[in-house]
Protein backbone atom coordinates (compact mmCIF):
# COMPACT_ATOMS: atom_id res chain seq x y z
CA UNK A 1 0.00 0.00 0.00
CA UNK A 2 1.29 3.75 -0.96
CA UNK A 3 2.19 5.44 2.01
CA UNK A 4 -0.02 8.45 1.87
CA UNK A 5 0.84 12.14 1.91
CA UNK A 6 -1.90 13.18 4.77
CA UNK A 7 -3.43 17.08 3.87
CA UNK A 8 -4.43 18.23 7.96
CA UNK A 9 -6.52 21.07 6.01
CA UNK A 10 -8.79 18.36 4.15
CA UNK A 11 -8.83 15.84 7.18
CA UNK A 12 -10.34 19.35 9.93
CA UNK A 13 -13.23 19.73 7.19
CA UNK A 14 -15.37 17.32 9.16
CA UNK A 15 -12.85 17.78 12.00
CA UNK A 16 -16.27 17.52 14.48
CA UNK A 17 -17.97 14.15 12.77
CA UNK A 18 -14.57 12.50 13.75
CA UNK A 19 -14.13 13.98 16.83
CA UNK A 20 -17.24 12.33 18.18
CA UNK A 21 -15.90 8.76 17.97
CA UNK A 22 -13.12 9.34 19.86
CA UNK A 23 -15.00 11.30 22.47
CA UNK A 24 -17.51 8.21 22.81
CA UNK A 25 -14.10 5.79 22.98
CA UNK A 26 -12.71 7.84 25.98
CA UNK A 27 -16.32 7.73 27.91
CA UNK A 28 -15.75 3.63 28.35
CA UNK A 29 -11.82 4.61 29.76
CA UNK A 30 -11.88 4.28 33.71
CA UNK A 31 -9.85 6.14 35.80
CA UNK A 32 -5.83 5.97 35.56
CA UNK A 33 -3.60 4.35 37.85
CA UNK A 34 -1.40 7.71 38.37
CA UNK A 35 -2.43 11.08 39.47
CA UNK A 36 -0.77 12.58 37.09
CA UNK A 37 -1.04 9.90 34.18
CA UNK A 38 1.19 9.69 31.09
CA UNK A 39 -0.73 9.05 27.80
CA UNK A 40 0.56 8.09 24.30
CA UNK A 41 -1.67 8.93 21.51
CA UNK A 42 -0.80 6.97 18.41
CA UNK A 43 -1.37 8.40 15.11
CA UNK A 44 -2.28 11.98 16.88
CA UNK A 45 -2.48 13.64 13.48
CA UNK A 46 -3.36 16.99 13.50
CA UNK A 47 -3.54 16.79 17.35
CA UNK A 48 -7.19 18.25 17.80
CA UNK A 49 -8.51 15.13 19.27
CA UNK A 50 -5.05 14.75 21.55
CA UNK A 51 -5.96 18.47 23.46
CA UNK A 52 -9.29 16.47 24.33
CA UNK A 53 -6.74 13.78 26.06
CA UNK A 54 -5.90 16.95 28.18
CA UNK A 55 -9.46 17.83 29.19
CA UNK A 56 -10.46 14.52 30.79
CA UNK A 57 -7.46 13.97 32.40
CA UNK A 58 -5.89 17.90 33.28
CA UNK A 59 -2.78 17.03 35.02
CA UNK A 60 -1.55 14.43 31.93
CA UNK A 61 1.55 14.31 30.03
CA UNK A 62 0.21 13.84 26.86
CA UNK A 63 2.58 12.68 23.83
CA UNK A 64 0.77 12.47 20.55
CA UNK A 65 2.88 10.25 17.78
CA UNK A 66 2.16 10.34 14.10
CA UNK A 67 4.30 9.26 10.98
CA UNK A 68 3.29 12.20 8.96
CA UNK A 69 5.58 15.46 8.79
CA UNK A 70 2.54 17.40 8.05
CA UNK A 71 -0.10 16.68 10.58
CA UNK A 72 2.88 17.02 12.98
CA UNK A 73 3.61 20.45 11.62
CA UNK A 74 0.05 21.08 12.11
CA UNK A 75 0.06 19.30 15.64
CA UNK A 76 2.88 21.74 17.12
CA UNK A 77 1.95 24.45 15.71
CA UNK A 78 -1.92 24.20 17.52
CA UNK A 79 -1.59 22.19 20.33
CA UNK A 80 2.14 21.86 21.91
CA UNK A 81 2.83 23.03 25.18
CA UNK A 82 1.70 23.24 29.05
CA UNK A 83 -1.88 22.67 29.67
CA UNK A 84 -4.34 24.58 32.41
CA UNK A 85 -4.69 21.71 34.53
CA UNK A 86 -0.91 21.74 35.07
CA UNK A 87 -0.12 18.87 32.60
CA UNK A 88 1.75 18.88 29.52
CA UNK A 89 1.10 18.09 25.62
CA UNK A 90 3.85 17.60 23.15
CA UNK A 91 4.41 15.82 20.10
CA UNK A 92 6.68 13.73 18.58
CA UNK A 93 7.36 11.14 15.33
CA UNK A 94 6.77 7.93 15.57
CA UNK A 95 5.56 4.64 13.48
CA UNK A 96 2.96 2.11 15.36
CA UNK A 97 4.22 -0.52 13.25
CA UNK A 98 7.55 -0.10 15.62
CA UNK A 99 6.36 2.20 18.32
CA UNK A 100 6.95 0.70 21.61
CA UNK A 101 6.90 3.00 25.10
CA UNK A 102 10.16 4.15 26.39
CA UNK A 103 8.83 4.44 29.78
CA UNK A 104 5.21 3.38 31.82
CA UNK A 105 2.26 4.80 30.24
CA UNK A 106 -0.93 5.16 32.09
CA UNK A 107 -2.61 5.08 28.85
CA UNK A 108 -2.37 4.04 25.10
CA UNK A 109 -5.10 5.06 22.57
CA UNK A 110 -5.22 5.27 19.23
CA UNK A 111 -7.90 7.11 16.92
CA UNK A 112 -8.36 5.89 13.51
CA UNK A 113 -5.10 4.74 12.79
CA UNK A 114 -4.62 1.09 13.31
CA UNK A 115 -6.38 0.24 10.13
CA UNK A 116 -3.20 1.68 8.65
CA UNK A 117 -0.97 -0.44 10.42
CA UNK A 118 -0.55 -3.97 8.87
CA UNK A 119 -0.31 -6.58 11.87
CA UNK A 120 -1.34 -4.09 14.21
CA UNK A 121 -2.84 -6.44 16.83
CA UNK A 122 0.71 -8.08 16.75
CA UNK A 123 1.50 -5.07 18.77
CA UNK A 124 -0.59 -4.89 21.84
CA UNK A 125 1.74 -7.52 23.49
CA UNK A 126 4.45 -4.59 23.32
CA UNK A 127 2.09 -2.31 24.26
CA UNK A 128 0.25 -3.55 26.91
CA UNK A 129 3.92 -5.12 28.26
CA UNK A 130 4.30 -1.13 28.39
CA UNK A 131 1.25 -0.04 30.41
CA UNK A 132 1.23 0.10 34.60
CA UNK A 133 -0.74 -2.17 36.25
CA UNK A 134 -4.30 -1.05 35.97
CA UNK A 135 -3.48 1.14 32.95
CA UNK A 136 -5.31 0.82 29.60
CA UNK A 137 -5.20 0.34 25.96
CA UNK A 138 -8.06 2.35 24.27
CA UNK A 139 -8.62 2.46 20.43
CA UNK A 140 -11.16 3.21 17.33
CA UNK A 141 -10.81 1.89 14.01
CA UNK A 142 -13.60 2.53 11.00
CA UNK A 143 -14.89 -0.70 10.24
CA UNK A 144 -16.58 0.10 6.95
CA UNK A 145 -14.49 -1.53 4.31
CA UNK A 146 -17.38 -2.85 2.74
CA UNK A 147 -19.33 -0.07 2.88
CA UNK A 148 -20.06 1.81 -0.97
CA UNK A 149 -17.37 4.43 0.18
CA UNK A 150 -14.34 1.69 -0.10
CA UNK A 151 -16.27 -0.83 -2.20
CA UNK A 152 -16.91 1.66 -5.67
CA UNK A 153 -13.53 2.82 -4.90
CA UNK A 154 -11.76 -0.77 -4.80
CA UNK A 155 -14.17 -1.45 -7.99
CA UNK A 156 -13.11 1.81 -9.77
CA UNK A 157 -9.26 1.12 -9.00
CA UNK A 158 -9.79 -2.38 -10.51
CA UNK A 159 -10.88 -1.13 -14.10
CA UNK A 160 -8.71 -1.34 -17.03
CA UNK A 161 -8.24 2.33 -17.00
CA UNK A 162 -6.91 2.48 -13.38
CA UNK A 163 -5.54 -0.96 -12.42
CA UNK A 164 -2.31 -0.57 -13.48
CA UNK A 165 -1.86 3.23 -11.64
CA UNK A 166 -3.50 1.96 -8.59
CA UNK A 167 -2.84 -2.10 -7.75
CA UNK A 168 -2.31 -2.80 -4.44
CA UNK A 169 -2.38 0.88 -2.97
CA UNK A 170 -5.86 1.19 -1.24
CA UNK A 171 -6.44 0.27 2.39
CA UNK A 172 -6.80 -3.94 2.18
CA UNK A 173 -10.17 -5.52 3.22
CA UNK A 174 -8.29 -7.40 5.67
CA UNK A 175 -7.21 -3.87 7.56
CA UNK A 176 -9.36 -4.50 10.56
CA UNK A 177 -10.54 -7.62 12.42
CA UNK A 178 -13.69 -9.07 13.80
CA UNK A 179 -14.96 -7.95 17.25
CA UNK A 180 -14.62 -10.99 18.29
CA UNK A 181 -11.23 -11.60 17.19
CA UNK A 182 -9.87 -8.55 19.35
CA UNK A 183 -11.54 -9.48 22.04
CA UNK A 184 -10.30 -12.64 22.15
CA UNK A 185 -6.07 -11.34 21.92
CA UNK A 186 -6.81 -9.04 24.72
CA UNK A 187 -8.18 -11.21 27.08
CA UNK A 188 -5.82 -13.62 26.26
CA UNK A 189 -2.65 -10.95 27.02
CA UNK A 190 -4.55 -10.79 30.75
CA UNK A 191 -6.35 -7.79 30.21
CA UNK A 192 -10.44 -7.03 30.78
CA UNK A 193 -11.76 -6.31 27.28
CA UNK A 194 -14.44 -4.19 26.27
CA UNK A 195 -15.38 -4.44 22.62
CA UNK A 196 -18.10 -2.99 20.41
CA UNK A 197 -18.99 -1.19 17.69
CA UNK A 198 -21.24 1.44 16.55
CA UNK A 199 -22.96 2.66 13.29
CA UNK A 200 -23.04 6.29 13.26
CA UNK A 201 -25.13 8.48 10.81
CA UNK A 202 -23.22 11.81 9.69
CA UNK A 203 -25.47 14.26 8.45
CA UNK A 204 -23.19 16.03 5.79
CA UNK A 205 -23.94 19.19 3.39
CA UNK A 206 -21.94 20.76 0.82
CA UNK A 207 -21.31 20.16 -3.18
CA UNK A 208 -20.49 16.25 -2.83
CA UNK A 209 -19.67 16.14 0.78
CA UNK A 210 -18.65 12.18 0.99
CA UNK A 211 -15.83 12.67 -1.79
CA UNK A 212 -14.73 15.53 0.45
CA UNK A 213 -14.98 13.22 3.33
CA UNK A 214 -12.76 10.33 1.87
CA UNK A 215 -10.28 12.56 0.43
CA UNK A 216 -9.05 13.39 3.43
CA UNK A 217 -8.73 9.61 4.80
CA UNK A 218 -9.08 6.57 2.49
CA UNK A 219 -8.65 8.58 -0.64
CA UNK A 220 -5.31 9.25 0.30
CA UNK A 221 -3.49 6.58 -0.86
CA UNK A 222 -5.21 7.11 -4.36
CA UNK A 223 -4.27 10.70 -4.53
CA UNK A 224 -0.80 10.38 -3.52
CA UNK A 225 -0.16 7.40 -6.42
CA UNK A 226 -1.89 9.90 -9.27
CA UNK A 227 -0.41 12.79 -7.38
CA UNK A 228 2.35 13.62 -10.37
CA UNK A 229 -0.13 13.20 -12.82
CA UNK A 230 -2.97 16.04 -12.20
CA UNK A 231 -5.46 14.98 -15.23
CA UNK A 232 -5.38 11.62 -14.08
CA UNK A 233 -5.96 12.05 -10.73
CA UNK A 234 -8.95 14.50 -11.77
CA UNK A 235 -9.75 12.21 -13.80
CA UNK A 236 -10.32 9.05 -11.59
CA UNK A 237 -11.91 11.84 -8.81
CA UNK A 238 -14.53 12.44 -11.62
CA UNK A 239 -15.44 8.99 -11.75
CA UNK A 240 -15.38 8.39 -8.23
CA UNK A 241 -17.29 11.40 -7.65
CA UNK A 242 -20.65 10.18 -9.99
CA UNK A 243 -20.37 6.71 -8.44
CA UNK A 244 -20.71 8.09 -4.73
CA UNK A 245 -23.83 10.46 -6.03
CA UNK A 246 -25.69 7.72 -6.82
CA UNK A 247 -24.30 5.50 -3.49
CA UNK A 248 -25.14 8.76 -0.64
CA UNK A 249 -28.19 10.17 -2.85
CA UNK A 250 -28.50 13.82 -1.25
CA UNK A 251 -31.63 15.24 0.42
CA UNK A 252 -32.97 18.00 1.42
CA UNK A 253 -31.29 18.52 4.88
CA UNK A 254 -28.01 17.22 3.57
CA UNK A 255 -26.12 13.55 2.37
CA UNK A 256 -26.39 10.98 5.25
CA UNK A 257 -23.07 9.35 4.99
CA UNK A 258 -23.81 5.53 7.90
CA UNK A 259 -19.91 4.91 9.06
CA UNK A 260 -19.72 1.86 11.21
CA UNK A 261 -16.90 1.81 13.78
CA UNK A 262 -15.10 -0.49 15.78
CA UNK A 263 -13.84 0.45 19.77
CA UNK A 264 -11.81 -1.60 22.09
CA UNK A 265 -10.67 -0.69 25.66
CA UNK A 266 -8.69 -3.00 27.27
CA UNK A 267 -7.53 -3.13 31.27
CA UNK A 268 -4.19 -4.37 32.15
CA UNK A 269 -4.53 -6.57 35.00
CA UNK A 270 -2.91 -5.78 38.57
Amino acid sequence: MTTPFWDPGQYLRHAGHRARPFTDLLARVPDLPAPAPRIADLGCGPGNVTVLLTQRWPTAHVTGYDNSPEMLDAAHTGHEGPTPGGGHLDFARADARTWTPEEPCDLIVSNATLQWVPGHAERFGDWITGLRPGGALAFQVPDNVDAPLHALMRELAGTPRWKGRLAGVLRRTDSVHTPGAYLDRLARLGCAADVWQTTYFHVLTGEDPVLDWVKGTGLRPALTALADDPEARDAFLGEYRDLLRQAYPSAPYGTVLPFRRLFAVAVKGA
